[in-house]
């Protein structure tokens, strides 16, 4: 099996992760941060937006079952992605709408896909060249298939997003 990884955020990760371990193609998913100054950063320093990074995830895929065109189409139906340093209840620059691609061809895609979004607002999506990733702590990943009981209703929402609009993705 052939991977590639991508690199998203958009709001808080758990949201973001469980839509796309529902998501055929999707090998793993890893909530970290990304986009920042700081190596191996907590969740703590973080949240309190002075390391400059987004919680994101990592998703590594099978580009011979998806391609990285339509997780972008995925991700940007999961989040709105003209909300500045916003997802719903989640404020700061660590919420923000970002893209982080791992190569040009990804950047590419990347500016295609924004370019032809239709909205009444601008997109305001960053599009940052990787430079490293960071694992949040374990407590973080798969919190939604952990603790669905305590889970955001937002998680549900971005999960329940892919099963309407890509059935023929989702898992």
């Amino acid at each position: 099996m052939n991977k590639e990884t991508a690199i998203f955020g958009g709001g808080c990760f758990w949201g973001i992760e469980a839509a796309f371990l529902h998501v055929k193609g999707v090998v793993s998913v890893t909530s970290g941060y990304s986009g920042g100054t700081k190596d191996n950063p907590t969740y703590e320093e973080v949240s309190s937006g002075k390391t400059g990074h987004a919680e994101t995830v990592r998703v590594e895929f099978d580009p011979g079952e998806i391609r990285y065109e339509n997780l972008l189409d995925i991700f940007f139906t999961i989040h709105d992605p003209t909300s500045l340093n916003q997802q719903g209840a989640d404020v700061g620059t660590q919420y923000r709408s970002i893209i982080v691609y791992m190569n040009e061809e990804q950047k590419i895609a990347a500016e295609r896909a924004i370019k032809e979004l239709k909205y009444e607002k601008p997109v305001v999506t960053e599009l940052a060249p990787f430079t490293a990733f960071y694992p949040a702590e374990e407590y973080h990943q798969r919190y939604f298939e952990r603790h669905p009981d305590r889970a955001p209703n937002s998680c549900f929402a971005k999960v329940n997003k892919v099963k309407e609009k890509y059935p023929k993705y989702y898992i």
